[in-house]
């Protein structure tokens, strides 16, 4: 790949060759693989941007090595006067610190420069959810999907990712094969390539079954493998899925985020409040570690204080 840096042409010829490696070697998930890109993209864009601020000029970069963790401090800084989202300058951040720590581990460069910058503070947001009973209640009325093979496949793709706390990218994954009608289950494929058996309940065994049965009526020439696909019968993709979503909470709810993860969050706030362990909802949600699944525990004693302030007589 080649830039132009303060008008010279240089060679960054290691980026195609991460992409590469996390795609094929770590066998990141296609969302991932495009984010890592993206990252990459945006800061060679930075590279090659002769208005940039830089105070201190770096020399003319013939090799990755010659980047330093100023500039990558610059860059950053580029991004917060541009308001850019903590949560999204920490990710493209962290895709530097993984795509030097490779060109580390290959011997091209001898540190990592991305290792020295401190991040900001990412301001904790409790997760944005839903109220389940009128979910549940939207879910259950005959009137609101049509019966066809796309509203089956409409309240499908809701009752999935409400039934199971399934990521977006993890929906898509699923294939007919991963459906265990028998046994209840489904085979989920998470991030960092980690397979996971979900339970399903009776409601969504039959309108999988359901489901299934009006896919194979409609013929399609394009016959997919992919449990959930478009009206032509391809793959589906992560516009359609928001679309569904967007379309089916704007019934129930008037807030702004109506995305297919509010429900990954309906999903494990539901547990919660109903007495769920939180390893088990740690399981079910596919967290590497606890602490990314303990925010919920912060809704849960919002829930506990808006009972406490109706109910006690002191409060």
């Amino acid at each position: 790949m080649y830039i132009h840096y303060s008008g010279v042409q240089v060679v960054f010829m290691f980026t195609e060759r991460f992409i590469q490696y996390i795609k094929f070697e770590k066998r990141y998930s296609p969302h991932t693989v495009s984010a890592y890109q993206s990252d990459l993209d945006q800061f060679i864009g930075y590279l090659n941007n002769p208005d940039k601020k830089d105070p201190a000029p770096e020399p003319e970069i013939t090799h990755p090595s010659q980047i330093t963790h100023h500039l990558i401090r610059n860059w950053m800084v580029e991004m917060m006067s541009h308001d850019i989202l903590a949560r999204s300058i920490n990710r493209k951040i962290a895709t530097l610190r993984k795509y030097f720590k490779f060109l580390l581990q290959e011997g091209i460069i001898t540190h990592n420069p991305a290792s020295k910058i401190t991040t900001p503070k990412i301001p904790k947001n409790l997760p944005v959810v839903v109220e389940d009973i009128k979910l549940t209640q939207m879910l259950d009325d005959d009137e609101i999907f049509p019966h066809d093979f796309k509203g089956t496949r409409d309240k499908l793709v809701v009752e999935a990712l409400f039934g199971t706390g399934m990521r977006l990218a993890e929906l898509m994954g699923v294939k007919e094969s991963d459906i265990n009608i028998y046994e209840g289950t489904v085979k989920v494929l998470g991030k960092r390539n980690k397979q996971r058996i979900i339970p399903i309940n009776n409601e969504l065994k039959h309108l999988v079954a359901r489901y299934l049965e009006l896919k194979k009526s409609e013929h399609f020439h394009n016959n997919s493998d992919s449990l959930i696909v478009t009206d032509k019968g391809t793959d589906a993709y992560p516009k359609l899925i928001y679309l569904i979503v967007q379309k089916y909470l704007s019934n129930i709810s008037t807030q702004n985020k109506r995305s297919p993860h509010v429900l990954r969050h309906t999903f494990a706030t539901s547990l919660l409040n109903r007495g769920a362990d939180l390893n088990a909802i740690k399981e079910l949600l596919g967290h590497a570690n606890l602490s990314a699944t303990q925010i919920y525990t912060h809704n849960s004693v919002e829930r506990l204080k808006s009972i406490y302030k109706q109910a006690h007589p002191k409060a």
